[in-house]
């Protein structure tokens, strides 16, 4: 199982310098996992840059993977892992969702580069 973190998507959407390292886990979407709180950064991150249609376009390309709502039992991991490692909500909502699904992250955020079970390229600037 593999989630893409909201950098990750938006990396590819934008066509940006990293974008050719994450085809490979989005092309198998039957193990493709999505946080819906990567919906909402990725929705809103689009919508701020261009419009609402491209928006809505993006949000429905992630949804062709498995989305995975918070759920309280993932709400309490996060927290755990947010104070154990100083992450933002975000990262330890991924992480944490990650480890409930027992899936691989794929992200350029540095916040997740010590962790196992991340693929992690350093961001590159364009």
């Amino acid at each position: 199982m593999n989630i893409i973190d909201s950098s990750g998507w938006l990396e590819y959407f934008a066509d940006g310098p990293n974008a050719a390292f994450f085809p490979r886990p989005l092309q198998k979407t039957s193990q493709l996992i999505v946080p819906t709180i990567t919906m909402y950064e990725v929705f809103k991150a689009v919508l701020r840059q261009r419009n609402e249609s491209d928006a809505i376009q993006s949000v429905a390309l992630m949804q062709q993977g498995t989305v995975v709502d918070l759920t309280p039992g993932i709400a309490i991991l996060a927290a755990k892992l947010s104070m154990e490692h100083q992450l933002p909500m975000a990262d330890s909502i991924i992480l944490a969702t990650a480890r409930t699904c027992g899936a691989i992250i794929w992200t350029q955020d540095s916040d997740f580069k010590h962790f196992t079970d991340v693929r992690y390229p350093a961001k590159q600037s364009q």
